[in-house]
């Protein structure tokens, strides 16, 4: 049974799909969804609570909160899917040649990792993003730079096991080069933990960008994100408590979304599962 078939099969892994997909197709077609320009400003509609007019509600400035939402999901699955895509590809590079060649290479790659799990990742990033100028790009090179260790430690686990398969043993008996075997022969066959990995890890970067952005430090406004409309509604959160409750469920949406995605993914390709 082919992994599609396992995965559709498996009702936790397809409304982690639908979320995902929900999310992905908002942030695709904002300019169409949103009813109004996230950044317009109405005095005459200052907090407005959600009507048929504004189904959200309104801010301190009068900005629809729908749409400054439905921009805000762009933002938000930009830098998780820019950050994951940093961090699987320094994963990949590093765990690849640590299992591959073994011995000091090896060793001095998982002495980095050691050293750079010893540093609470959150407060790393909260400490570098001290000393840059706050932005989406430095957001998303951070939060990328800061989360490669754990792909680092499953793609050597991966390559450790499989580099003495019989595969391998053919191909370097045929000739190949160390580059054809690593990224032709073991590196599709180690990809499925990684995949995995990547999907839970666009969850943590959405949820970290929104912390970093709630205290003032991430997504600077006027952009709307998800973070920052919380931030908003801490300050009116007796006067206006859509602005807590609809960025704070679409954030947890989109977390449980991608961790139910994760999870299918693992369970469709797990070899244990199989029948």
């Amino acid at each position: 049974m082919g992994f599609w078939k396992r995965f559709l099969r498996d009702p936790i892994a397809v409304t982690g799909l639908i979320l995902v997909l929900v999310f992905f197709v908002i942030s695709i077609f904002a300019p169409i969804i949103a009813p109004y320009d996230p950044n317009t400003i109405n005095v005459d509609c200052i907090l407005s609570a959600p009507s048929m007019t504004h189904i959200f509600g309104t801010d301190e400035l009068g900005r629809d909160v729908f749409s400054r939402m439905v921009y805000g999901a762009g933002i938000s699955l930009k830098v998780g899917f820019v950050a994951v895509g940093i961090s699987v590809a320094i994963g990949i590079a590093l765990g690849s040649i640590a299992g591959y060649y073994g011995g000091l290479v090896d060793m001095a790659i998982m002495r980095l990792v050691d050293i750079m799990l010893c540093f609470p990742s959150f407060f790393l990033i909260l400490t570098v993003i001290a000393f840059m100028e706050p932005s989406i790009f430095n957001i998303m090179a951070v939060i990328g730079l800061t989360s490669w260790m754990g792909i680092t430690r499953l793609v050597r686990a991966e390559f450790l096991s499989l580099k003495e398969r019989d595969f391998v043993l053919a191909a370097r008996a045929m000739g190949a080069s160390n580059l054809r075997i690593i990224f032709i022969h073991i590196l599709p066959n180690a990809m499925a933990p990684v995949l995995v990995t990547a999907a839970l890890g666009v969850a943590s970067a959405v949820l970290t960008e929104s912390a970093l952005s709630f205290l003032g430090i991430g997504v600077q406004p006027p952009t709307p994100s998800w973070g920052n409309i919380l931030t908003q509604g801490k300050n009116v959160l007796g006067l206006a408590w859509w602005l807590s409750l609809f960025p704070g469920v679409a954030i947890l949406l989109t977390v449980l979304g991608y961790n139910l995605l994760g999870e299918g993914i693992r369970d469709a390709t797990d070899p244990r599962l199989k029948k």
